[in-house]
């Protein structure tokens, strides 16, 4: 398989599976398509973000040592907002390795209180930062009060759902 024309193709669920199915959990062909994602132009970068997450997802260990690069991939400026919608939705379901964690709180906390980033965007960065919470509990106080700023700026149901759900987790601990 071309990666890069089936990217290119059509940009769908359906072709997303595809390609993740493809690529499987065989290091050599994330190895290929992660290269796409990374150095590519920007509408592979865009696409291949959606395929990154779902491969991710089912095969961590295939995208765990590629995590600095994603992480800084997803700071470029005037990157795709799927590359970081999906980079930080990955970050929410793995143990982020310990010299990672300052990046990615940093990065998700400027995401986060930006008011102009995307809802999605800003619902993964809250809930990768309420899991490191449980490392660095002294982040749980500056998490409560951003949270608590955007839910006062208004936002969407699945926002305003998932900072209740977090708050009460936070506050709990």
């Amino acid at each position: 398989m071309d990666i890069r024309i089936e990217l290119l193709a059509k940009h769908s669920r359906e072709q997303a599976e595809k390609i993740a199915k493809w690529i499987g959990n065989k290091p050599d062909r994330f190895a290929s398509f992660i290269h796409l994602f990374l150095h590519d132009e920007y509408r592979v970068a865009q696409r291949a973000a959606w395929v990154l997450s779902v491969v991710a997802e089912k095969h961590y260990e295939l995208a765990k040592p590629w995590l600095p690069q994603m992480i800084a991939k997803m700071q470029e400026p005037g990157v795709h907002v799927a590359v970081k919608r999906n980079v930080v939705r990955i970050l929410q379901f793995l143990e982020i390795p310990e010299e990672l964690q300052g990046d990615v709180m940093n990065v998700c906390f400027d995401m986060l209180a930006d008011p102009k980033e995307t809802i999605a965007v800003r619902a993964f960065s809250m809930t990768v930062l309420a899991n490191l919470s449980k490392y660095y509990p002294d982040i749980k106080q500056e998490l409560i009060a951003i949270i608590e700023d955007q839910l006062e700026q208004g936002a969407s149901p699945g926002f305003i759902a998932r900072s209740k759900k977090l708050l009460k987790e936070l506050r709990a601990k």
